[in-house]
């Protein structure tokens, strides 16, 4: 295991056993997997967009990337952001073998992401810009070419725990902000990259946690990444929870309701300890689901 001096250790042990079991059952069903799959962008492309402020709910947004269709009473560049996130989920999906993130890779990835919206889609900023509410301003639009470089570069040859040079590229990457808009759409993306290149599966960032995401983002920005790198570890810990509950049997996800009946805790008590991360969780819809292996290695 590669080192980590910012993730809980028994967040990032959790994660890791979980990894290492996906990977002696990597033959998903074809079928399964390809629900899942689609699952996982339909949901990275609500939460992704609707972090930044976009309307479409999740049945709309199903609507929008599934069949086309167009929502009355909905801004177009809520409609154009739906499909062009979706089909940049996909273009990173095919793009998990290469070795290294390059400039092309980000670029690429912008484009996608802002056609059809911004005119210098895919283009780095030729001018300063300003965030509201942000501890640093980003740096001058000169100094863009080089710094993407570095941190590209550092990326690249880092030899720390992938969960956490993941979160040091997303956090370093809207730290920089290269290009006018869609920053944080495109970090997300690159973050699953980076994720999925080392093994794990992608991650969704929910916009229930927008205020958090925020928050530990601003943390870093003041020199402490910890905070964020166990964001997005919890985040890795529930996308494996995803992905092994398809083997069923004790991966299968039950609500802590029905956990609660088969175990000497309340469903009170196991939703406490899921939001503090002590308990192998998710949340589908707004409900807390975990497994009867998670609940069995939570008591030991």
């Amino acid at each position: 295991m590669a080192d980590t001096d910012m993730i809980r250790k028994e967040l990032l042990q959790r994660i890791e056993s979980k990894k290492e079991k996906l990977n002696t059952m990597r033959q998903l069903p074809r079928d399964a997997l390809k629900r899942l799959q689609e699952e996982m962008r339909l949901m990275h492309t609500y939460h992704s967009n609707a972090i930044e402020g976009n309307t479409l709910t999740l049945s709309e947004t199903k609507l929008v990337i599934e069949e086309g269709i167009t929502i009355g009473g909905k801004p177009l560049k809520d409609y154009l952001e739906a499909q062009n996130t979706a089909r940049a989920y996909e273009m990173i999906e095919g793009l998990t073998g290469r070795k290294k993130i390059t400039h092309e890779t980000v670029q690429k990835t912008h484009e996608a992401l802002t056609k059809g919206i911004l005119d210098d889609a895919g283009r780095y900023r030729t001018k300063n810009v300003r965030i509201t509410g942000a501890v640093k301003t980003p740096p001058s639009f000169s100094k863009v070419v080089k710094l993407m470089g570095q941190l590209l570069d550092k990326v690249n040859k880092d030899k720390k725990h992938p969960i956490e040079t993941s979160a040091f590229l997303h956090h370093n990457f809207v730290e920089i902000h290269p290009f006018t808009d869609g920053n944080g759409r495109t970090a997300r993306l690159l973050n699953n990259l980076y994720l999925m290149r080392h093994g794990y599966p992608p991650i969704i960032l929910r916009k229930e946690d927008r205020a958090k995401y925020y928050k530990f983002l601003r943390s870093a920005d003041t020199g402490n990444l910890t905070p964020f790198a166990n964001f997005i570890a919890k985040a890795v810990d529930e996308a494996l929870i995803h992905y092994l509950s398809i083997f069923g049997g004790e991966d299968e996800l039950m609500p802590l309701k029905e956990l609660a009946k088969a175990s000497p805790y309340s469903q009170e008590y196991l939703s406490l300890r899921a939001r503090q991360g002590r308990l192998a969780a998710v949340k589908i819809g707004n409900i807390w689901h975990a497994s009867k292996r998670a609940l069995r290695e939570y008591r030991t």
